[in-house]
């Protein structure tokens, strides 16, 4: 055995102080984005001598983290499905690697150099197999036995809804153990009979039935034997020669057998059951369909046919045979866009008939072949769930919450009973569907305390099971919902140790690196040597080389790290890349956020209160934030101060006609104050210094060419007497929903204009919008109270 000798070295972590916000405490005081990929794959360790602070695990070529979907039965703690929508092999794509599908199935590895193709393929999967127990005895018997409680059969529990009806069993091809196995000894009989491939074709069907019935380890032993070879050989020969009760007896026994998928033998069956489908029942067509799925087979060209033959004979499903279809759907991976009206209009139908694992495997299929549900079918949905949440298993829970964030659907009595049922739960979930719980709220931007909490607390125990992928959604969430809970350092540290034990899994899925680290990063805490490490170069071009688009996240944490990190001395964003990424984002910006009309009609009206365009700005102060700023300055004093040298040309002919704030405006707005509902929290009073300053305001705007500033301003003054106010028009997706908490992100950027100097003045949507509606003296009034606040100056100062 190979000895290891590993470093350990405890990452640094920047833990940014926290920065008091007007805004931000305002906000809490009223408080209480669909990614489809395969299986992460961590390849080979450290390759090409990369420099990476982190605990490196032994990671050979052949190893692929293995998972499971789904194993929230009770009592059990199992792997649950991909985050988004990976997951075991998909019945519609191609098998690129036949022998990982089965890595967790243990074959004896013949010693024969010249294998037929059956025992090739298990040899490879014994490898696997192999691997496995390699890996779980490097482990703690601890860590071992918690392993073996996560690990599932992938093919069982998703089909927990097959066992609610008996009608299933003519549609499934059932458990792999046999009811009644014959002894051990019959193999040998059974074997020593196929000579010349005699018998009638239908024997060849009785004799792959009673192989079936074998005990396990007989079974197993099958691919060294001689005769097993010659009967596949016999039985790929004779398909055409099979009745269709004959060859779909064959296939089923395949699946205790555990044939290989890429066996010919499932060559020649998938081609006769092509040619002959037409032919056959919809019961039959769904059995051969579930038999494919547990052989672990892509059978693409079959799937359209049962789709096509499924819609003509739309009006003869029963409701197991639509559950059951749509569990093929999502299987397959592709969703029939002929059949998906079809498939809400079913679902209505029967909505009160399903049992609720029933709906559970729905909402999974659905999820899995991308296709969407329209907001009341799964408002109906969520109705129905939302009075039985108590009786419905947590893994078809897990599985509405899927489709729930993926229609963006916000269900608020679901959400509110969800935070009631699941706290409990949480210990005995495992550390995927924990996840996907996380998830539906951060993406849902639904703040529950008590159900954060509780994962918080669930979660550094079971960390060490977090793929990359689920201890980045893990981060993002929480920095996401912008909280930090009570145990915050050890949740944290638990999970920015697994990144570093992961680190070698993003070489391959950059985007979880950056999900994490923003994560992190909303919430103050920077880890320096993973920055480093998602900031060099090699880094930076594999996130340019990624399917999704990675340049807004990549410029986010490296200008974060900038401003809120001065003593980082590790890697950066090359100048050029970050200007490239300032130009898309000012671009994106011009185009779609300057012109929101809330965002308009503010920027017309400050310049009307301050005296004209030079006095207001409409821009991202932070680009890296996504969201655009109206920047005013005052002086110490409290006047304002042109600054915009960028204004339109013809708004600066306002000279000896811009808007001045006279006596009778003044007693004209606050009258029509006086007279008016008040905005909420928009009631403060005016001082005489505040209305003497606005009086102030009108001013004279010419640019002088190359000043910086406008003729008939006051003299420049020192910059530390200058207060920048950073006005934001928020909006409701920049909080949680129904709430007055602000989200991670934008938590953030409030925080990094407070330490560029920024005073920032929210005006907030529930007091801004219905302003819109109101008179335009009432509007007036409420922005000259925002900006000649006291309050700022003294808090600037």
């Amino acid at each position: 055995m190979a000895t290891v000798l590993m470093c350990r070295r405890f990452p640094r972590l920047s833990r940014v102080p926290a920065f008091p916000t007007t805004a931000k405490r305002k906000a809490e005081c009223g408080s209480s984005q669909s990614k489809q990929e395969k299986e992460d794959n961590p390849g080979t360790a450290n390759r090409g001598g990369e420099p990476t602070a982190t605990i490196q695990l032994l990671s050979p070529v052949d190893y692929r983290v293995s998972y499971n979907p789904a194993a929230y039965a009770k009592g059990r703690a199992g792997s649950q499905q991909h985050v988004d929508r990976g997951g075991d092999q998909a019945l519609g794509d191609t098998v690129t690697n036949p022998g990982t599908a089965q890595a967790l199935q243990t074959f004896p590895a013949p010693s024969s150099q010249a294998l037929p193709p059956i025992r090739r393929a298990l040899s490879k999967s014994g490898s696997n197999a192999l691997l496995k127990q390699t890996i779980l005895a490097a482990l703690s018997k601890e860590e071992a036995e918690r392993e073996k409680w996560e690990v599932h059969d992938s093919k069982e529990d998703p089909r927990v809804f097959q066992k609610g009806r008996p009608e299933y069993r003519a549609l499934t091809c059932g458990s792999c153990e046999p009811a009644q196995p014959l002894p051990a000894e019959e193999g040998d009989s059974i074997l020593q009979s196929v000579v010349a491939c005699e018998g009638s074709p239908g024997s060849i069907a009785d004799r792959f039935h009673s192989l079936s019935r074998l005990p396990a380890e007989r079974r197993a032993a099958l691919e060294s034997e001689p005769g097993f070879e010659a009967l596949c050989r016999c039985a790929a020969g004779a398909v055409g020669l099979l009745g269709t009760t004959d060859l779909i007896r064959v296939l089923q026994a395949c699946v205790p057998l555990a044939v290989p998928p890429t066996h010919p033998l499932l060559d020649a069956c998938e081609a006769e059951f092509c040619r002959r489908a037409w032919d056959m029942e919809l019961e039959q067509l769904l059995l051969v369909a579930d038999c494919w799925r547990c052989l672990e087979r892509s059978v693409p060209s079959y799937l359209g046919i049962l789709f096509s033959y499924a819609n003509l004979h739309w009006k003869e499903l029963t409701l197991p045979q639509f559950v059951q279809l749509v569990y093929i759907i999502g299987e397959g991976r592709r969703s029939p866009v002929d059949l998906m009206q079809k498939v809400e209009s079913t679902i209505l139908k029967h909505l009160d008939s399903f049992t609720l694992e029933e709906l559970g495997a729905i909402c999974l299929g659905l999820f899995k072949s991308i296709s969407g549900l329209s907001d009341h079918v799964m408002r109906r949905i969520a109705d129905r769930v939302s009075l039985q949440m108590e009786n419905m298993s947590t893994y078809a829970l897990v599985n509405v919450l899927k489709m729930l964030r993926y229609t963006r659907v916000d269900h608020l009595p679901l959400l509110k009973e969800l935070g009631r049922v699941i706290p409990d739960r949480i210990p005995t979930v495992n550390i995927q569907g924990i996840m996907h719980i996380t998830l539906t709220y951060s993406s849902l931007h639904y703040f529950d305390e008590g159900v954060l909490a509780a994962v918080a607390t669930a979660l550094p125990p079971k960390v060490s099971y977090c793929r990359s992928k689920d201890a980045a959604k893990f981060l993002w969430s929480f920095g996401c919902l912008d909280y930090e809970p009570p145990n915050e350092e050890e949740f944290y540290s638990s999970l920015i140790k697994q990144i570093h034990r992961k680190l070698h899994e993003f070489r391959r899925f950059p985007e979880h690196l950056l999900t994490a680290l923003l994560g992190l990063a909303f919430v103050k805490r920077f880890p320096e040597e993973l920055i480093d490490y998602a900031l060099r170069e090699e880094f930076v071009q594999k996130t340019r080389g990624s399917k999704y688009e990675l340049s807004k996240d990549l410029f986010t944490l490296g200008r974060s790290v900038e401003i809120e990190c001065p003593t980082y001395r590790g890697s950066r964003l090359p100048p050029q890349l970050s200007q490239e990424f300032t130009e898309m984002a000012l671009n994106f910006a011009e185009q779609e956020i300057y012109v929101r009309p809330e965002i308009m009609e503010a920027k017309s009206l400050l310049e009307a209160v301050l005296g004209g365009p030079e006095y207001v700005k409409n821009h991202m102060i932070l680009p890296h934030t996504r969201s655009s700023d109206l920047e005013v300055r005052l002086s110490a004093d409290g006047r304002p101060i042109p600054f915009n040298c960028e204004a339109p040309v013809a708004a600066r002919k306002l000279k000896d006609i811009g808007v001045s704030l006279t006596d009778d405006l003044m007693s004209q707005l606050i009258q029509g104050r006086a007279h008016s509902q008040p905005p909420v929290g928009a009631g403060r009073e005016a001082s005489a210094p505040a209305g003497k300053r606005g009086r102030e305001a009108g001013a004279k705007a010419q640019v002088e060419p190359g000043s910086g500033r406008c003729p008939g301003a006051p003299p420049a003054l020192p910059v530390a007497r200058e207060v920048k106010l950073a006005l934001q028009v928020s909006n409701r997706n920049h909080y949680c929903y129904s709430s007055k908490r602000l989200l991670g992100l934008h938590c953030l950027k409030r925080r990094q204009l407070q330490q560029l100097g920024y005073v920032v003045v929210e005006l907030p949507f529930w007091e801004w919008f219905p302003l819109l509606k109101r008179t335009r003296s009432e509007k007036l009034s409420y922005l000259h109270y925002r900006v000649f606040d006291p309050a700022l100056l003294t808090s600037a100062g």
